[in-house]
């Protein structure tokens, strides 16, 4: 069967990421058409199609079930990923899933094992930061040598409030998880050991401890610190440099305009991580509809790259309620 010239795509969760990858889809990425959305909530997705000219699934069953909808992207809750990955695996639906693909490594080991090697080919993970401009470029920057052999890696991820319900642990799967991804990306080095740690400081946010920083050692020998502060107030901040042998690279921030005035120089902040990474997030879905659409492998992370996430992450968690101290990296059988 050929593929079709336009690509039907439908989104499932119409909440900030959901409608930001519909808006996106609608009317940046070529050889695409948004066919539906679907959501619990009826009226949210109803507003998001109204405001896009599109249809309304009645739910993630129908919209997979609709003929004109030849892939789709989850971006529902962290909780229904698992479920709904395995549903369009079961229709033969090339997915994007949005990080992370179970809340918990044991969920996304077992996603892992039930679609099995050819559910996997029509999966895709979210991971954006990997088509970020900056760093793509530091990875190649890498590549080619530029700095000689990464000794360390350190990574900052700010941001200016933490969303309802935030845990320490989900500050960890949920945001952290980004780097414990470009990490091993960036290096082509799996993370084999994790060392979590925090300041003492009054918790703001019951539940949260807030920031907390984590070491990372690779299997290269290379060592990355990764601080995640979700109520840092300023602005939403992503740092990266890495230091090598002969030098040092580093992520420059994107910043379009610098104010001058009152004997002062100065620059913005984003408020939260959308227009940070917009171009990423288009150009992930970009990559993916031509890479759908050609029948071809989408150059995006894979099922295998989430749940090697998913085990960092779970390694972080176990450090924090250990009080810190380094603890192993445990890859299910079903990633290695």
């Amino acid at each position: 069967m050929s593929a079709p010239a336009v690509l039907g795509v439908g989104v499932v969760g119409t909440g900030v990421m959901g409608a930001d990858h519909a808006r996106t889809l609608a009317r940046s990425v070529s050889g695409a058409r948004l066919v539906a959305v679907t959501d619990v909530d009826a009226a949210r997705a109803g507003a998001v199609a109204g405001e896009l000219g599109v249809g309304v699934a009645a739910d993630a069953a129908a919209l997979l079930a609709d003929p004109a909808v030849d892939a789709v992207v989850v971006a529902s809750h962290d909780a229904t990923h698992a479920g709904l990955v395995r549903a369009a695996v079961a229709a033969g639906t090339p997915v994007l899933c949005e990080k992370p693909l179970a809340p918990t490594l044991a969920e996304a080991a077992a996603v892992l094992a039930d679609i099995g090697p050819r559910g996997a080919e029509l999966l895709s993970l979210g991971f954006m930061r990997r088509f970020d401009p900056g760093y793509a470029e530091l990875r190649a920057t890498l590549e080619r040598g530029g700095i000689g052999a990464p000794l360390l890696v350190h990574c900052v991820s700010r941001g200016v409030s933490s969303g309802p319900g935030a845990t320490s642990e989900s500050s960890l799967t949920g945001s952290a998880v980004h780097e414990f991804d470009v990490v091993p990306w960036l290096l082509r080095s799996p993370v084999v050991e994790v060392s979590w740690s925090a300041p003492h400081h009054p918790a703001r946010v019951p539940g949260l401890v807030d920031p907390q920083v984590v070491l990372l050692r690779t299997a290269s020998g290379a060592l990355a610190t990764v601080e995640v502060f979700l109520n840092a107030g300023y602005g939403y901040d992503i740092r990266c440099e890495v230091v090598g042998e002969g030098g040092a690279a580093s992520l420059a921030e994107p910043v379009r305009t610098v104010l001058d005035g009152a004997r002062t120089r100065s620059t913005g902040y984003a408020a939260d991580w959308r227009p940070r990474f917009a171009d990423a997030y288009r150009l992930q879905l970009q990559a993916w509809v031509d890479a759908v659409a050609a029948g071809t492998p989408a150059p995006l992370a894979t099922g295998r790259d989430g749940v090697l996430a998913a085990a960092v992450a779970d390694a972080a968690i176990t450090s924090m309620r250990a009080g810190g101290g380094p603890v192993p990296v445990e890859v299910p059988q079903v990633a290695r």
